[in-house]
């Protein structure tokens, strides 16, 4: 490429996004699945608080969520918040009692060690208290723990800080096959909120990071709310306060953005790349987004095509409703946790 071509590329990039940022609702697709709601079986006197955390074990088969204590805040709870459901969904394991405040984000890695983001942002994160703020005793943190629920590993301060003293407001975690470790930061959709990738070594050290304050921008996020890895190791980021994917190199070099999606509240992307993205704050949340539905939109990451949509039932809800996290077993059956209407669905194939 010579410079004349590079450099008008770089004079279109704002036009491209904008018009990529307009693009015709997709709100129709063939939708394979069937709903069991009451799925996972919680102990007696239980009930399902707030969820955004779901993942699936290494087996294809197991299902491990990180729920709010039947409530939208663990801070004042003694109940375990991680949990393990057999594929008949019943509770083999439970751990993690006293030690967060809102659960928000989990991840399996390839040695099935589970880690859990805190991100400590209660009443959807926007009245999070700043880090100079009396703060809490806890929360801003991730945990990583064994499959037997021992604690191996916690990253950040507790109660939430700047650097070199993280988090606040962490949203995803996601560890590549490498053991390198990625964090999206910023909840908040406030001006001058934090919005920003991080990436550490497998040891916790950080090594970059990216973004940096809330904007719209091209090299900017709002809310990076989800992450997710193809088979060629790309990164994938719901900005969700932008309304799009932001995909990138494990360095941080942008690769493309896609609007195809909708609002992206939660990424999961399985063995043959096939991406799966749930909205839940079109209309809602987001009122002036009354031209996408919410849902859960299934493509590919080979073409970006979506070919499937799973709408959400209740779209005249005026609160966060339907899957905020996601996650796909081995037969191809989807697990929806869902913050708002407090439950965890899941969709069988038809």
């Amino acid at each position: 490429m010579n410079h004349k071509t590079a450099m008008m590329l770089v004079a279109l990039a704002p036009a491209i996004v904008h018009a990529q940022a307009n693009m015709a609702p997709i709100n129709s697709a063939p939708n394979p699945y069937r709903t069991i709601e009451g799925w996972a079986r919680l102990p007696d006197g239980r009930t399902w608080g707030s969820t955004s955390a779901v993942a699936v074990d290494r087996d294809g088969k197991s299902i491990w969520v990180a729920e709010r204590c039947g409530t939208n805040s663990c801070a004042t709870s003694n109940l375990p918040a991680v949990l393990k459901f057999d594929e008949s969904g019943t509770l083999v394991k439970s751990f993690g009692a006293s030690l967060f405040m809102t659960p928000h984000g989990i991840f399996v890695d390839k040695d099935d060690n589970v880690w859990i983001v805190d991100c400590a942002c209660t009443g959807g994160g926007r009245g999070a208290p700043p880090p100079d703020a009396a703060a809490p005793a806890k929360g801003h943190q991730i945990f990583k723990f064994s499959p037997d629920g021992k604690l191996l590993l916690t990253m950040g301060k507790a109660g939430g800080g700047r650097e070199p003293e993280f988090f606040f407001t962490p949203n995803a975690v996601l560890v590549a096959p490498n053991g390198t470790i990625f964090v999206s930061e910023g909840h908040s959709s406030a001006d001058g909120a934090t919005a920003r990738v991080l990436k550490f070594s497998k040891d916790g050290a950080l090594l970059a990071s990216w973004g940096g304050k809330k904007g719209n921008g091209p090299d900017d996020f709002d809310q990076p709310h989800a992450l997710a890895m193809d088979s060629k190791g790309r990164l994938y980021v719901g900005d969700r306060g932008n309304n799009r994917i932001k995909i990138f190199d494990q360095d941080g070099k942008l690769l493309d953005t896609w609007y195809q999606f909708s609002r992206p509240s939660g990424i999961f992307i399985d063995k043959d790349d096939n991406i799966y993205v749930t909205d839940s704050e079109s209309a809602s949340v987001a009122k002036t987004r009354t031209d996408w539905k919410r849902g859960i939109r299934i493509g590919n990451v080979k073409d970006g095509k979506v070919v499937a949509y799973n709408p959400d039932p209740n779209e005249n809800a005026t609160n966060t409703s339907a899957a905020e996290g996601i996650t796909v077993d081995a037969k191809g059956n989807i697990y929806g946790a869902e913050v708002g209407p407090k439950a965890l669905k899941k969709y069988v194939k038809q």
